[in-house]
């Protein structure tokens, strides 16, 4: 018996040492790059197995990334490829093939071009004239001017979340470039399907972040970047950071709260600009409706039983529009805006303080290693705590791309959220005002000599802001407005 036993296991061992031997049958991944790969279907489809596009757009792939369908082999497939064809500078001939009017509505759009934003820098430290779109600000070789030093914020620091550039790789962050930012789904920066859908929360979110509106509408703020003002305890031990900063939670947006979504109240923020003659969208338009009027230009609003009813695009709950019928409403609605009562909070980041330094004294800047900016936080561990040679303190132009010397730091004299400003704006209506203006520059040299020393702009930085907090206004809503009110004879 034993015999038969040790024969049975001599044949055992001899068969799994040759099936060891047998080739692998594994299929070839992107880990194997470089090696001969045995594609078993041509074209496309036999490397990209599993990009799956939504039925509107089953078609082949060289219809948008050009390149050659019929090779098996990667160096002639990728022939003439097209990476981003939802890029700005190739939408037009892709995109813009099958809908022309949404592209060419698309590249004037404030969401192309960030003219308000960019202008509203500019002009505040010295420009004399607008510019249309981003990429025209100009790249300036010399910075000799409070405007040259404000544009070189703008190129590196600013300028890094917008439809020419696909974002900080952040995990909730990164996104695709033109179209594709916001109808297709990344995620860590990576693609995550060639199904093109409406734009979500991650779409929205992926610029709208970081204490901008947006976060606020659902309800998060980021906090402080000194490792002593963040929530839980900071340390060096890597942990997950959606958005690059830690948030705090605090009340969303009641119309967030009820499942509503961004592109509810604004539909026409990506392209397909309204008509002229369309009256600006407010909140009366839905909450001062009456029956018999026309219906805002909403999508997803309808008249049951004389009560206008909103569906919301991406939960499909179907909501009653409150009316309004507090007689305060009626009081003060010409003169105070809605958000002067109805905002639970919004974003008070005062003063915010902007360094551009060519120093390598890299030590004061420990507590600030995490600083909202993938690269300067990838620079500063690097130099900070590796062994391998220092990098220079270069950052990459947040448009063109390319690396130049100078790397912009950031902090806070606070970042608080309570006790909204409130003041009457240049039309005469009362509303919320931010420090988003509130920007101190400075500048340092590569011999840390002070070129440029907390340079203020024009004025105190305060604008009106709309908070997307809102929710009731509560007893003591007056208060926050009743001083600028003109005193009764």
């Amino acid at each position: 018996m034993e015999t038969k036993f040790g024969i049975m296991l001599i044949i055992g061992l001899l068969l799994c040492g040759c099936r060891s031997e047998e080739p692998s049958r594994k299929p070839v991944t992107a880990d194997h790059a470089g090696e001969p790969v045995q594609v078993t279907v041509q074209g496309c489809k036999g490397c990209h197995r599993t990009m799956v596009s939504d039925s509107n757009h089953a078609m082949a792939c060289t219809v948008c990334h050009q390149g050659d369908d019929s090779s098996s082999t990667r160096e002639q497939a990728h022939s003439g490829l097209v990476a981003q064809p939802a890029h700005p500078e190739q939408m037009a001939a892709s995109c813009g093939s099958c809908h022309p009017s949404q592209v060419a509505a698309a590249v004037t759009n404030p969401h192309f071009t960030l003219a308000r934003e960019v202008n509203a820098v500019r002009f505040h430290f010295g420009a004399s004239s607008p510019l249309s779109s981003l990429t025209q600000v100009p790249q300036r070789e010399q910075i000799d001017t409070p405007l040259a030093l404000s544009e070189d914020l703008l190129r590196k620091r600013c300028l890094r979340c917008h439809l020419y550039a696909p974002g900080d790789p952040y995990p909730y962050v990164g996104h695709g470039t033109g179209c594709a930012a916001c109808h297709l789904r990344f995620e860590n920066s990576r693609l995550q399907s060639h199904r093109f859908s409406p734009p979500g929360k991650r779409q929205c979110l992926s610029c709208h972040y970081g204490n901008y509106v947006g976060s606020d509408f659902y309800g998060t703020f980021e906090n402080d970047y000194n490792w002593e003002y963040r929530t839980p305890y900071a340390n060096r031990k890597p942990y997950l950071r959606p958005y690059g900063v830690e948030q705090l939670n605090l009340a969303p947006d009641i119309h967030q709260q009820r499942g509503l979504f961004c592109t509810d109240c604004h539909p026409s923020s990506g392209h397909d600009q309204p008509p002229p003659q369309q009256t600006a969208l407010s909140c009366a338009s839905c909450h001062a409706w009456q029956a018999g009027r026309p219906l805002p230009a909403l999508p997803g609003l309808q008249v049951i039983d004389e009560q206008l009813v909103v569906t919301g695009t991406i939960s499909g709950k179907q909501h009653q529009v409150p009316r309004l019928s507090d007689p305060a409403h009626e009081q003060y609605a010409k003169q105070v805006a809605c958000q002067v009562c109805h905002g639970q909070w919004s974003f008070n980041d005062e003063v915010t303080h902007l360094l551009r330094s060519e120093s390598e004294d890299y030590d004061p800047w420990e507590r600030l290693t995490v600083q909202g900016s993938y690269e300067l936080e990838s620079l500063l561990e690097h130099n900070l705590y590796s062994e391998e040679d220092e990098r220079a303190p270069a950052m990459a132009d947040g448009i063109s791309g390319e690396l130049s010397p100078g790397i912009w730091y950031k902090g806070f004299g606070q970042r608080r959220w309570e006790a909204m400003v409130v003041r009457r704006d240049t039309d005469g209506i009362i509303k919320v005002f931010r420090p988003i203006l509130d920007l101190r520059l400075s500048m340092v040299d590569e011999d840390e000599s002070v070129l440029f020393d907390n340079i203020r702009g024009g004025d105190d930085g305060l604008r009106p802001y709309t908070p997307h907090t809102t929710g009731a206004a509560g007893l003591f809503y007056r208060d926050r407005f009743q001083h600028l009110l003109p005193d009764k004879p």
